[in-house]
């Protein structure tokens, strides 16, 4: 359906009437001139029907011209059919680790070593595009902790937003407890229901002015939802020149289990431990396994702006009207000089 967003602008369609009245031409009287052979000036009476038929021309142009440019100042837009959205689902923030310990390559799958921050990417990417129903949001965190994207039902931004994440963008260290206070405070406005947040790390709190419990308490009083996943094997071989059979050691002696228990626990959420990427699989196919809660229906009308076709026309009839005033000057320049 055909809209203009400011109709008051056709207001301004008469201002050229206006002008004209307030400020009439000015025109030259002229006595009357009678002459007895008509039939050798009848090319200058059939001139000037011509000049007349013109005038007439000049004022259609320059009508359709402002009725161009008034058209497209009003802002015509095509108004789609309204689209719903869906209305139920959940408001999920997926809280990604991004510090420099996700570089670490224990991730074990189909016989070679990937780092952490790989895997997470890949499965974590499968969770969001299984998630149509939902509002989904991206915390990534290190140092400091910044909103990604905000929630939103536009699975493809929020999986490319995640995708394009690079280690140390938000800082080496960890801060756990900043990262659940920006994700309280973008829930804070949804449902109560509905307030879930998703937390993955592969170590303890390094950073930030708030502890993880502190933020826990505050994410209780907020109900909100935390569930906590741990990443990182147990135990990772390290070959070395001299010793051909390695040393085994734990690379994920930081990760602080204890704490991100305590979260979950505190939350009503539940703490997962990925140490392979099978593992990780089936912990955000659990996930996928929460109950939806039902929103208020809401829907959309997709709008196109149209503006540019009446400006387009308007400035078409203009240089056409340009090329005709040249294309008649040589003719007037010659009979002035007749």
């Amino acid at each position: 359906m055909l809209e203009f967003a400011w109709l008051w602008v056709f207001l301004l369609l008469p201002l050229p009437l206006v002008i004209r009245l307030i400020f009439p031409r000015h025109e030259k009287q002229q006595s009357a001139l009678l002459v007895p052979f008509f039939s050798s000036v009848a090319p200058l009476v059939q001139s000037q029907k011509q000049e007349i038929a013109l005038s007439w021309v000049k004022l259609v142009a320059l009508s359709l011209i402002w009725l161009c440019l008034v058209a497209s100042a009003a802002r015509p837009q095509w108004v789609g059919e309204p689209v719903d959205l869906p209305s139920s689902g959940r408001d999920l923030l997926l809280a990604v680790d991004i510090s420099g310990s996700m570089d670490t390559r224990d991730m074990r799958t189909g016989g070679q070593n990937i780092d952490r921050l790989t895997v997470v990417k890949y499965v974590v990417g499968q969770f969001v595009e299984r998630r149509a129903q939902d509002r989904l949001g991206l915390i990534l965190f290190g140092t400091n902790a910044y909103l990604q994207a905000p929630l939103t039902f536009d699975r493809t931004t929020v999986n490319t937003l995640l995708q394009e994440a690079q280690l140390g963008f938000a800082g080496e260290k960890t801060a756990i407890g900043e990262a659940i206070g920006l994700a309280i405070k973008r829930l804070q406005d949804r449902p109560e229901s509905s307030r879930v947040v998703i937390l993955l790390t592969d170590g303890a709190n390094t950073a930030g002015a708030v502890a993880p419990l502190q933020a826990a308490e505050l994410a209780q009083q907020a109900k909100v939802k935390i569930y906590t996943v741990g990443v990182g094997a147990d135990e990772l071989q390290s070959r070395q020149f001299f010793d051909p059979r390695g040393r085994s050691f734990n690379p994920s002696r930081d990760l602080d289990e204890d704490t991100l228990t305590q979260i979950a626990d505190l939350t009503g959420g539940q703490y997962f431990r990925a140490r392979n990427p099978d593992e990780l699989f089936e912990i955000y196919h659990k996930l996928d396994e929460l109950e939806p809660i039902e929103q208020d229906p809401e829907t959309f009308r997709p709008i196109q702006t149209l503006f540019y076709w009446p400006l387009l026309a308007g400035i078409l009839l203009s240089v056409c009207w340009a090329i005709l005033l040249l294309v008649r000057s040589p003719g007037l320049t010659s009979q002035k000089s007749d």
